[in-house]
Formats: structure tokens, C-alpha cells, sequence
């Protein structure tokens, strides 16, 4: 890529869970616990909820409900289309550390990853899960033991890749006809020192993913191979979708920390956009 970026939105803390739903971007600042949206014609970010907790990954479940997940409380929040907020699943006694991003299957199954450690104090890490959520808010152990599961995405294949975050590596999984995941294997090993965070897929089934800590976004198709690159300056590379008229705006989340007393401080988080060639898929 030899485009920069140029600054969209400013003033955010931590923005994360990038989604491109209805003409719209839809992020949270992790945060401060407040989900937001905005359409690109008006750069305005109009509030859309807020929890007190530390909202990470969103979806949309078949109703138009909304979905998010709430990392400390380790809840599914859910805002239906009445706009109402209610539980829509505790996972809290699935795991004792904060659950992380989120995605909706084709089947309107709600997939959610758990750390599997507590990052935030700088304990030693251990293998993470990924949950499958039914619409009754029951939950089951999908996978036990990935390096810090991530981002997801789903590919038009219907294949699902995970950011393995703290592995370098993105893997992949069959979703079998009952919901199980199935033939688990390395969908790409990203470059050595990589830390992928949040991730989409585009029109061609690449996926660009968010290096965190090293700050860059990396364009990867399957087997590993890097085809575009942008690099930060300053700054963390913490999320990523595709979005815009044409679809072809990749539109990044950026802030300076992951830590939220670092955050609390700085408040210079934004979103950040710049064209590029592939679209995202169709809708």
C-alpha cells in the first residue's frame, strides 16, 4: 500500500469490534463502554448503547437484534429491535477471565472467544476457548485450546478463521451441520513478531488482519502469503472492516494502548480509513 491512512473520527480511548452493518460503521470504544455508529457521509458517531463493562466484539442475530459482549462481566448484552437491553447470555461460569470478540454464524449462532488468562495483570499465558451461544443462551466448548483467540471472520466458503493473537498465526475451521467445528488446521502463519488482533475478509476471501502491537495491517491469503501492507507510526493496529460506497474503504480502529489506565490518559484513539483495490464481499 502506498497510501496513508487519513483520520476519520478522533477522541476515542480504545476502539474495537469494527463492523460494517447498514450503510454504517459500528465500533465500540472498549473503554469507556460506549458502542457507537456512524455513516460516512456525515462522520458524525451517533451513540448507540453504553454498559458499564468493556464492550468487545457486536453482531446481529436473524431478528436485527443486536449483540454484544461485555468482557469483564463475561455477559452477552443484547438490544433488541424494540430497543430494549437484556441478558442474552452469562458466560460467567464458563470462565473466570474476560470473554473477548464475538461473531454470528450463518445459522444465527452466536460464536464468542474467552482470553483465557488475565492479560490485563500480566499473568502467564494459557489456552483460551471459543463458546457457541444458542438463542436461549445456552453455551457449549466449541474449541479449548487456542493461543489467545481473537478476531473472526467467516469466509464466503463458510470456513471460519481465528486470530490466534499471541501465536502469529490465523487458523481455520470447518463448521460442521450441528454446529461443531471441525478439521482445525493453520490457515496462514502471519510474520514472525505478528499479534493479530481484529480481521474481515473482502471479495476475493483474503483477509486483512490487525497486527496489534507491531502496527500494521496485513492483507493474507490462505497459505500465508502477505500481499498488501500499512504500517503505523505511533500507534496500535487494533481493528479492522471493509466498508464504504463500493465497499472498498478499509476502515481501521487505532489507539496508543490496550491498557485502560494508559488510555484514561492519552485519549487517542481513532478510526482511520483509506482505499483499497479489493472490495469487501457482497452483501
Amino acid at each position: 500500500m502506498t497510501d496513508s491512512p487519513r483520520t476519520m473520527l478522533k477522541g476515542f480511548r480504545f476502539p474495537e469490534g469494527c463492523r460494517w452493518h447498514d450503510g454504517r460503521l459500528w465500533f465500540s470504544d472498549m473503554h469507556t463502554g460506549v458502542l457507537y455508529s456512524v455513516s460516512p457521509e456525515d462522520s458524525t458517531p451517533r451513540v448507540e448503547l453504553t454498559v458499564d463493562d468493556q464492550p468487545s466484539g457486536l453482531g446481529w442475530l436473524p431478528d436485527g437484534s443486536l449483540v454484544v459482549s461485555c468482557m469483564l462481566t463475561r455477559r452477552i448484552m443484547r438490544r433488541g429491535t424494540d430497543g430494549q437491553l437484556t441478558e442474552y447470555a452469562d458466560l460467567s461460569a464458563a470462565t473466570e477471565y474476560p470473554i473477548n470478540d464475538l461473531i454470528v454464524d450463518r445459522s444465527g449462532r452466536v460464536i464468542v472467544g474467552g482470553f483465557g488468562y488475565d492479560l490485563y495483570a500480566d499473568a502467564a499465558p494459557s489456552d483460551g476457548s471459543l463458546f457457541g451461544v444458542a438463542a436461549d443462551g445456552s453455551y457449549q466448548v466449541l474449541a479449548d485450546d487456542l493461543v489467545f483467540p481473537n478476531g473472526m471472520v467467516i469466509l464466503s466458503s463458510g470456513v471460519l478463521v481465528v486470530a490466534e493473537t499471541f501465536a502469529a498465526r490465523l487458523t481455520a475451521y470447518d463448521i460442521g451441520a450441528n454446529g461443531e467445528l471441525r478439521g482445525r488446521r493453520v490457515w496462514a502463519l502471519l510474520p514472525e513478531g505478528s499479534t493479530p488482533d481484529g480481521l474481515c475478509a473482502d471479495a476475493e476471501d483474503a483477509v486483512w488482519v490487525s497486527s496489534i502491537l507491531p502496527g500494521q495491517f496485513l492483507r493474507v491469503s490462505e497459505g500465508g502469503t502477505v500481499t498488501d501492507t500499512i504500517s503505523l507510526v505511533d500507534r496500535l493496529a487494533v481493528d479492522c472492516v471493509l466498508g464504504g460506497p463500493g465497499g472498498t474503504t478499509l476502515l481501521l480502529s487505532t489507539a496508543d494502548s490496550f491498557h485502560p489506565e494508559d488510555t484514561a490518559r492519552s485519549v487517542v484513539g481513532r478510526i482511520e480509513a483509506v482505499v483499497v483495490a479489493v472490495p469487501g464481499p457482497a452483501s
